[in-house]
């Protein structure tokens, strides 16, 4: 069969065993442009060879944006994926260059991978003009001999943010020639930069736009963002300058059919459905046996290697085994940078039909026309859903796009209101740049950039909060205070020891044995001991290796090939102390407060789950370091009293409260731009003396110190009362303002969780709920809800 869209559709929705899972398909119809000439101030040269690549005239919003730059604004430009985009600040640039040689620009973006991409593109322009544009990627992997070269013949150059934290604004005097001509920077994709990596980069941007007035130039900022809810706030908060929002899109858009797909419930007492991922399998198998090319997007590195070998075992060819490569590929972080651009090359040339990726290639990396999505979860906003939507259906080609829905809370409730997701605008992103520890971290690398001037403020921090700041370091001997200046009088190189991305201390590395220790692939710190722990199965593209050593101190992993029948997945558990509370604020029968706290993760062992049958075949123990961070809560104590009036044992008070907080979890994140993963929960005791948590299927309260407390002695470790706290947490050192948004809308929260809980037809909890009644106890609903009723009185 080789169906295409609208068949592909019924051919979807006739299939015995998938169609009758589809809840909802939406028809989303394509619309035509709008369309404007080029201005008259475009050179020649550069209008015929965008016209030689079939751009005869402008979309609208690109001829606004030239509008807006010919009046000297800042620029933030908002329109879906596949909207040209590029041209909107590719046009003006190179029109400057060709009008002035020897002006410079700033390209930046959130990966190497859109950098590179987006250089090969600049090239195929550049060289239809004829003229001697000179465009470099400047990234880690540039070679040491072309750096010069760079830094005083790049017309373009492009980078990312994290090669300018570290490559280049430290050593800003050997890049005169860039600073002092530049005239504009760009920032493509700024939707990415939110949360601590977008709290970093603002600082980065602080500390270019200090270096760029000591060395007189004064650049306009192009700021690119797939659709979000507040794109020219978000802007204005990246660069803490004005912008002029463009968002009237006039790129003409293609027929869009989004299917929603519930997999089957197979336990309807429980509540528990068909597998997500092998459901999500079954859709990609069927798009491609009808031969149509399919993105499949996974939640975790670890479901993109299980779905990449389900895959791979359907669709093994004998080409394959001629040695030749597979139709189906895997594509994550942790994959080898070459490795990386010979996938995206197999895609754009079609060798490679399928792809399975996590959201590393969400963002705008060309990977040719897709014919088919299909989503294994739901993202996590609705903002990068529509984004992975958009990488089916590129190049004027209709498409169709397949969420399919987890048990997760979250996910059932957009597959069964799919009314909320295509009538709700997406989430705001949101940024805190002035969380301390990022800030301190900043300013020393500014001081080490340029010394600070008495009376000197370090971007929108103010000049009180500014000298505080610089006389810590002072104390800590780091700056010296010397007439009217504050220098940098330590031997320490300060942006090497910050990464944007919060890997504060180093990646793993896992190294093959038998094969010369050849590394094949790199392990990201907080996830380390979730994925290679010893005994674990560690898979790379497909393949498994099972992890003989880990050496935590070398952050260095030693794993052999295998061909085991089954996965790992790591359990762990969070203890939470309180440090400070900032703000605390009656709501009706409990307090509510806000403050920074201690949290302790301690990962104590693993399951083994078999392949396919996703059968529980054993546990093994983890005794590695705790995981600890200082980070920002959200947080409500229930009083005993409260639980009094329920007449429930402790017991079945500890199912309920633990299904609240689940339940409770999934609606904060709705409101955030974020994931779960961005944000987590525990329950326990203010004081960290005891915990609530699952382990190994036994639910209960266990004391900090180790070892479960019976139901008596749950009262005698907690003092007098059995009072439990539900904490809601920013999952990043120093907190990122997740916290505050939830302290602010608590009523909300709880009155949504409630809703959520008796809206869902299990009968006593489930995985859209409060959990499964086997892991929280078959009172967890019925007590959450009392609860939860009684609080919102």
């Amino acid at each position: 069969m080789n169906a295409k869209t609208p068949e592909l559709v019924e051919y979807l929705k006739q299939h015995p065993e998938l169609g009758p899972n589809i809840s909802h398909v939406r028809h989303i119809a394509g619309q035509p442009g709008k369309y404007v000439d080029y201005p008259a101030e475009v050179d020649e040269r550069l209008k015929r060879a965008y016209q030689q690549r079939g751009i005869e005239r402008l979309y609208s919003h690109q001829g606004a944006v030239w509008e807006r730059l010919q009046s000297r604004q800042n620029v933030v430009v908002v329109t879906p994926t596949a909207s040209g985009k590029t041209l909107c600040y590719n046009l003006p640039v190179l029109q400057m260059i060709l009008d002035n040689p020897g002006a410079k620009a700033l390209y930046l973006f959130p990966t190497k991978a859109l950098s590179q991409d987006q250089v090969a593109e600049l090239h195929e322009v550049v060289g239809e003009t004829g003229e001697n544009v000179r465009v470099f990627t400047f990234d880690g992997d540039t070679p040491q001999d072309a750096r010069q070269k760079i830094r005083k013949q790049g017309n373009i150059v492009v980078t990312n943010p994290d090669m300018l934290h570290q490559g280049i604004l430290p050593h800003h005097t050997k890049w005169i020639q860039l600073f002092q001509n530049l005239k504009y920077v760009v920032i493509d994709e700024i939707h990415a930069y939110r949360g601590v990596f977008g709290s970093h980069v603002n600082n980065v941007i602080r500390r270019l736009r200090r270096v760029c007035a000591f060395h007189g130039s004064d650049p306009r900022f192009i700021c690119c963002s797939a659709t979000i809810g507040n794109p020219r706030e978000h802007g204005e908060a990246l660069t803490e300058l004005p912008m002029s929002l463009v968002d009237d899109n006039g790129a003409p858009t293609t027929d869009r059919n989004f299917v929603f797909y519930n997999p089957p419930v197979v336990n309807k007492e429980l509540g528990i459905r068909a597998s997500y991922i092998k459901q999500a399998q079954k859709l990609a198998a069927a798009l491609l046996e009808a031969k149509a090319s399919t993105i499949v997007f996974a939640l975790s590195r670890l479901n993109v290697e299980v779905l990449t070998k389900y895959l791979r075992d359907q669709f093994t060819t004998d080409r394959e085994q001629l040695g030749q490569p597979p139709i189906v590929s895997g594509y994550r972080g942790g994959y080898l940078p070459g490795r990386r651009r010979e996938i995206e090359r197999g895609l754009r040339q079609g060798t490679i039909q399928g792809v399975v990726t996590t959201n590393a290639l969400e963002l705008g990396i060309d990977i040719g026309s897709l014919e088919a999505a299909v989503l294994a979860g739901y993202p996590g906003t609705i903002a990068s859903t529509w984004q992975q939507a958009g990488r089916a259906g590129r190049r004027g080609k209709s498409s169709v796009v397949i969420l399919v829905g987890r048990s997760a809370p979250v996910d059932q409730f957009l597959i069964n209101h799919n009314e909320y997701f295509f009538g709700t605008n997406p989430e705001k992103a949101r940024i805190n740049p002035h969380n301390l520890t990022i800030m301190v971290d900043h300013v020393k690398c500014a001081a080490f950039e340029l010394p600070f001037r008495d009376g000197e403020s370090f971007g929108q921090v103010s000049v009180k909060d500014t000298c505080e700041v610089l006389t810590y370091l002072q104390e800590g001997g780091v700056v010296h205070h010397d007439g009217q200046s504050w220098h940098w009088s330590s031997d320490v190189y300060p942006a090497v020891g910050v990464s944007l991305r919060r890997i504060e201390k180093g990646n793993f590395v896992v190294v093959e044995k038998g094969r010369e220790n050849k590394i094949i692939a790199e392990v990201d710190y907080g996830n380390a001991a979730l994925t290679i722990f010893p005994d674990a199965i560690y898979m790379v593209a497909g393949e498994q290796y099972i992890v003989d050593e880990l050496d935590w101190d070398g952050r260095k992993a030693i794993v052999r090939a295998t061909d085991s029948d089954y996965y790992t997945d790591a359990i762990d558990y969070t203890n939470v102390k309180i440090l400070d509370e900032f703000e605390t604020r009656r709501a009706g029968r409990l307090d509510v407060s806000l403050g920074e706290v201690q949290v302790v993760t301690r990962v104590v062992g693993y399951k083994k789950i078999k392949f396919y049958s996703m059968e529980n075949v054993g546990y093994g123990d983890i005794n590695l370091p705790d995981l600890e961070m200082h980070t920002t809560a959200y947080w409500f104590t229930i009083p005993q009293r409260i639980l009094d009036d329920l007449s429930y044992q402790t017991a079945d008070c500890i199912d309920g409260i633990l299904g609240l907080a689940n339940a409770l979890h999934a609606v904060a994140a709705i409101h955030l731009m974020c994931t779960v993963i961005d944000i987590h929960r525990s329950v326990g005791d203010k004081s960290a003396e005891w915990y609530l948590r699952n382990v190994y299927g036994q639910r209960g309260a266990y004391s900090a110190a180790g070892g479960k407390l019976g139901d008596q002695q749950v009262r005698l470790e907690a003092g007098d009362d059995f009072q439990p706290t539900v904490f809601i947490y920013d999952n990043y050192q120093g907190g990122i303002g997740f916290s505050q948004q939830l302290f602010d809308i608590h009523e909300q929260l709880l009155s949504q969780t409630r809703d959520l809980i008796s809206a869902c037809p299990c009968e006593s909890g489930c995985p859209s709920c409060v959990g499964p009644s086997l892991e929280v106890g078959k009172s967890s609903k019925q007590v959450a809800l009392d609860i939860l009723c009684i609080l919102l009185r």
